[in-house]
């Protein structure tokens, strides 16, 4: 069985504190986008991880082997699996592809078992993987708050490009959340993202754009102020760091623009991807 694992861009994401626990409070607009990875799941004797990224880990590290084993014990089974991964997303870039693959694989398990998984259980499962499994498993424009466990889904009909810009360096999410509790972080509107999302208010969206783990995640890799240069100097009318980075991304309406702008930063070595938010 084969799934598509949809990547994530954060278009509003405010820190709002520290918990006891040593999570985060966080408020977020997610959207899934047009740009994935591809696994596939077979039944196995035993537990095997193929890659088309070598430098990904066959283990409890990697998300799909560790969402496997939560399955494994939470629903009493042990069958194993031979996974095959075209891993497409880049790693540490705030675009939750291990998430995205961590999700396809309990979504296939389910269908596969007939577990008959409910909604809550499968968020309670992807919990256990990754703050951002739960959201990915729901793959719609969603508020999602909490550890990243609430998640409240809404319509949306935006009409915009996106070009995803990551320089080479990767950002560390637990380094990133360090940081933002020593600094003085900008904490966004969210909900009026929300709103300007689901009114198809293109101004709207651009003005609301913010993200509290940009600051420190640009003191971790400097290079994403200079990606986010490239992107105002072309002419995009938004940009902003997606996650806790490295990945920027430009909202335009012109196609021209983004095709243009892929060109020239192909040549300076960053990843680029033109997409768009998937509803």
């Amino acid at each position: 069985m084969k799934d598509r694992a949809y990547a994530k861009i954060n278009l509003c994401l405010d820190v709002a504190g520290a918990r006891e626990d040593g999570y985060h409070e966080l408020k977020m607009i997610m959207v899934p986008i047009n740009f994935y990875d591809v696994l596939e799941l077979q039944p196995a004797q035993e537990m095997e991880m193929i890659s088309n990224r070598s430098y990904l880990p066959a283990d409890d590290h990697n998300t799909i082997v560790k969402a496997i084993h939560v399955m494994q014990k939470r629903y009493g089974f042990d069958m194993n699996f031979r996974c095959t991964l075209q891993k497409h997303i880049p790693t540490r870039a705030g675009l939750g592809g291990g998430s995205a693959d961590a999700a396809s694989a309990i979504r296939m398990i389910n269908r596969m078992l007939r577990l008959n998984m409910s909604r809550d259980e499968m968020i309670e499962v992807g919990r256990e993987v990754g703050s951002d499994v739960p959201f990915c498993l729901i793959n719609k424009p969603a508020l999602v708050e909490g550890t990243g466990d609430k998640i409240q889904e809404f319509d949306c009909h935006p009409d915009f490009e996106l070009l995803l810009v990551k320089p080479r360096k990767g950002v560390s999410t637990k380094e990133c959340f360090r940081l933002v509790d020593s600094m003085e972080a900008d904490h966004p509107d969210c909900l009026k993202m929300r709103e300007s999302l689901i009114r198809n208010d293109y101004q709207g969206i651009i003005d609301s754009l913010g993200n509290s783990l940009e600051t420190p995640a640009v003191r971790l890799v400097s290079q994403i102020n200079d990606a986010k240069k490239e992107l105002k100097e072309a002419g995009f009318d938004g940009v902003l760091m997606s996650g806790s980075g490295s990945t920027v991304f430009g909202i335009t309406k012109d196609k021209e623009l983004v095709e243009k702008t892929m060109e020239k930063l192909k040549k300076q070595r960053y990843f680029v991807r033109h997409t768009n938010i998937l509803v």
